[in-house]
């Protein structure tokens, strides 16, 4: 079940609290070379991406389309996303900013090398501002 655009959303303490939370898992992005990522493949919270042999850059889309695409959300609000990256050789993918968003706070790099996976948290810090955090 998919939820709803506008309001709503899973209440902690609702139902079945000793049942396991299931969410729902779409098509997951695909990226390959250096693209600006788009905010669907943002909100697929799953990216499996094949950059092959060379490096790619990954710039984030604008923070106002994030904000378009997430109109209930409110500073603080926060949208997690994981990128894999199975590449090989030298494929290592960098991640960029874009307009709307802040320095990359992270803990480490912001570059996914060859066969490792990156967790990132996006919070929003106003309009159209957003900041990336790298949290593994």
């Amino acid at each position: 079940m998919a939820l709803p655009v506008s309001g709503g959303g899973y209440q902690i303490g609702d139902g079945n609290v000793n049942e396991a939370f299931l969410s729902d898992q779409g098509d997951v992005a695909t990226p390959t070379a250096t693209a600006t990522l788009t905010t669907a493949q943002l909100l697929t919270q799953l990216m499996v991406a094949n950059p092959g042999t060379s490096a790619a850059s990954y710039t984030l889309p604008l923070g106002t389309d994030l904000d378009t695409a997430l109109p209930n959300a409110k500073v603080n609000s926060t949208l997690a996303f994981t990128i894999i990256n199975i590449g090989t050789s030298s494929g290592a993918i960098t991640m960029v900013t874009n307009t709307g968003w802040g320095t990359l706070a992270s803990t480490g790099s912001v570059t996914i090398a060859v066969g490792t996976s990156a967790q990132f948290i996006c919070r929003r810090t106003g309009t159209g501002t957003w900041t990336l955090y790298r949290v593994c």
